[in-house]
């Protein structure tokens, strides 16, 4: 009878779970890293986004004085022009100010994201060798816990027999006894 077979089932058990719980986590950090990756470049769609929300409302009040210009009599056109030039440069010097602001958001975000990924990187090394050392003591503890499991089986075997011996023994004398009677 195979006695070690439970205790090297167990082993390989606790073993495949270490494994499986190390790739759990390899999987979240390369999550976390596709994700910053995926917030980086949302924010150039983001960027896009607000500045087309920008002109258009530069559009619309170009609109708005073109429609009061042509619509209200007595209008000073150079006075309509100078406000549109305000308005332009107004405008001009928002939209600098937003690409500026995207360009730093970006930039943090990125440097942020390339320091959270060497850590990252770091700290996978840094369990897979602890991880390779925990698997070499498990299996070093595997090897010594089926070597006193056959040890243990095989004095248990060896006692059984003794005991078997005995039994027959004790079988013959109570015969002899039986027959001598």
């Amino acid at each position: 009878m195979d006695y070690t077979k439970p205790v090297t089932t167990t082993f390989e058990l606790q073993r495949q779970t270490i494994k499986q719980s190390q790739e759990a986590l390899e999987q979240g950090i390369e999550f976390q890293k596709t994700f910053n990756q995926a917030v980086v470049d949302g924010l150039d769609g983001q960027e896009s986004a607000q500045q087309r929300a920008v002109e258009l409302q530069q559009e619309a009040i170009h609109n708005t004085l073109d429609a009061v210009e042509e619509n209200v009599p007595g209008t000073d056109a150079e006075a309509f022009d100078d406000v549109r030039t305000a308005v332009d440069e107004q405008y001009d010097e928002l939209l600098a100010n937003h690409e500026e602001a995207f360009e730093t958001i970006a930039e943090e975000f990125e440097s942020g994201s390339e320091a959270y990924d060497d850590l990252a990187l770091d700290y996978l090394d840094a369990l897979e060798e602890q991880l390779e050392m925990v698997i070499e003591a498990h299996e070093e503890v595997e090897e010594q816990s089926v070597e006193v499991t056959e040890q243990v089986a095989e004095q248990f075997e060896e006692l059984q027999a003794q005991v078997e011996e005995v039994q027959e023994q004790v079988r013959e004398v109570q015969e002899q006894a039986v027959d001598a009677a």
